[in-house]
């Protein structure tokens, strides 16, 4: 950001609006352009008044009220820097509005520069063309290395960390932190620290981890999932698995080096209940990685423009804390609308589509974006076209060694010994089930048996089997559909 401030304080640039949360860093940065230009800086808040950086316990008070301030800086008579902190509140009088447009006017050919410094971008209409606005960015990975290597010289010698991260997981730390302020990511790793009674190691991930938790549940509009479900949870699927399995290393420095992106995402289209939305919990366990839930039904709002501020909400959410994985479960129900839209809700759908397909494209941040959908009919034609995703998956009812290794999964999670069953048997006798009918059919046989006193055998997971009417049964004609609309359009996610 420096360089930026200080391109446009030479250019004589005459409002900048600075957008960051990180106030005392931004003000570090700020100084030390002060200090390169050799210019003097003030700072301003409601609560202390005007004073001069050099000197900052004499401040002016008098100078507490935005109109006195302003006149003040119009009529200096030297050059220097002037930064005005949570400013935007009083954007609101007219009175204030249009001062601060007659210094903008007024220090334009002069040395003096006018920042905005708060979290808040809320320019009003009539200073939209003086303002000029500057995004101050979170710390990147080389500024949390060394504020990690300055805790650890801290704590060393203080004798208070012990240390044992290795190289990999020094840069897995520094990882999990992207997306957290200075001050955030530092208290992240004290707080780990104290968790693992005065160690840094491998497991500060997951403390960092549950701190960005607290971001996520301050928006309101995602929602952070904490899954213990790993790949190897996911009977079958073994295409879709593998190439997931290349890719778990992708959001290092080392894939960026070989010149490899960041991947973009998948869309698993298929029938339901075989392991779609499974996949995108156990995809996050296994890289390590954030797992959020957007909701598409929150997005939506009565208030004109609410809707589409929502989703930029969203998406700036998840690209703070990125790397992440964003799971858009049943991603053609949330869109479903936008062929109406300009009838039933004003254009609404389609804006908010449009803003999400368009940030599909073209982010750049690390957010690998699964999303999912079980009725191929109602998704938009933009969705499904190249380059929205990586791959899109088709998801197919299991096949009978799938079938047995989802019954073995799911009787070992039920305590049960599953070189107890005649597996064979049992996949056999499921046919058409899904992965979700299977689960449930233990489940029922579970209860057979509870009910009778007795421990869980054959007899009762097939007596079940035969009261069992599968979905591919029921749904026999759009099962069919949707597989002659992958056969085309879509890449197996078993090979089976």
């Amino acid at each position: 950001m420096r360089q930026e401030l200080d391109l446009y304080s030479r250019a004589r640039y005459p409002l900048l609006w600075v957008v960051t949360s990180e106030e005392q860093r931004a003000l570090q940065e700020i100084e030390a352009l002060a200090q390169a230009q050799r210019k003097p800086l003030y700072t301003w808040s409601v609560t202390t008044g005007l004073a001069n950086a050099a000197t900052p316990q004499r401040a002016d008070t008098s100078k507490r009220d935005p109109l006195p301030l302003l006149s003040h800086i119009l009529d200096a008579p030297e050059g220097g820097i002037w930064v005005l902190r949570d400013f935007h509140p009083y954007l609101r009088d007219h009175g204030v509005v249009r001062r601060l447009r007659e210094v903008a006017f007024g220090i334009a050919a002069s040395a003096k520069t006018l920042i905005l410094l708060g979290p808040v971008l809320k320019i009003p209409p009539e200073l939209e063309k003086e303002v000029t606005v500057v995004d101050f960015n979170l710390p990147d990975a080389a500024q949390l290395q060394r504020l990690l290597d300055d805790i650890i010289a801290t704590g060393t010698r203080g004798g208070t960390i012990q240390v044992d991260l290795d190289k990999r997981q020094r840069g897995r730390l520094v990882q999990a932190c992207l997306g957290l302020t200075a001050s955030e990511a530092a208290n992240a790793i004290a707080k780990a620290v104290v968790q693992a009674g005065g160690r840094l190691d491998g497991d500060a991930v997951e403390a960092v981890t549950a701190e960005k938790q607290q971001i996520i549940r301050k928006s309101g509009l995602l929602e952070f999932y904490s899954s213990d479900e790993r790949l190897t949870g996911v009977g079958g699927l073994n295409v879709l698995k593998e190439w997931l399995r290349k890719r778990v290393r992708a959001f290092n420095d080392d894939a960026r080096a070989f010149g490899l992106p960041e991947p973009k995402g998948i869309l698993l289209v298929g029938v339901q209940g075989c392991g779609k939305s499974l996949v995108a919990k156990s995809v996050a366990n296994s890289w390590r990685l954030p797992l959020l839930r957007l909701d598409v039904g929150r997005l939506f709002s009565s208030l004109v423009g609410s809707s589409e501020e929502n989703l930029r909400s969203a998406i700036r959410v998840a690209e703070s804390i990125a790397p992440v994985v964003l799971w858009v479960d049943e991603i053609e129900k949330g869109f479903s609308g936008v062929g109406s839209s300009n009838v039933s809700d004003a254009g609404t759908a389609a804006r908010v589509f449009g803003s999400f397909i368009t940030w599909l494209q073209e982010k750049k941040a690390p957010v690998f974006v699964v999303a999912t959908a079980n009725i191929v009919s109602q998704l938009p034609p933009e969705l499904v076209r190249k380059g929205r995703f990586d791959e899109i998956f088709f998801v197919d009812l299991p096949s009978a060694t799938e079938r047995t290794e989802i019954w073995r999964i799911h009787l070992a999670k039920r305590n049960r010994d599953p070189q107890q069953f005649d597996l064979h048997t049992l996949a056999m006798a499921s046919d058409g089930l899904s992965g979700a009918e299977i689960e449930q059919a233990i489940i029922a046989g579970l209860y057979e048996a509870f009910d009778k006193g007795r421990p869980l055998a054959m007899t009762d997971l097939l007596e079940v089997l035969q009261d069992t009417v599968p979905l591919s049964q029921m749904m026999q004609e759009e099962i069919s559909a949707l597989r002659d609309w992958a056969r085309r359009r879509a890449r197996p996610a078993s090979s089976a």
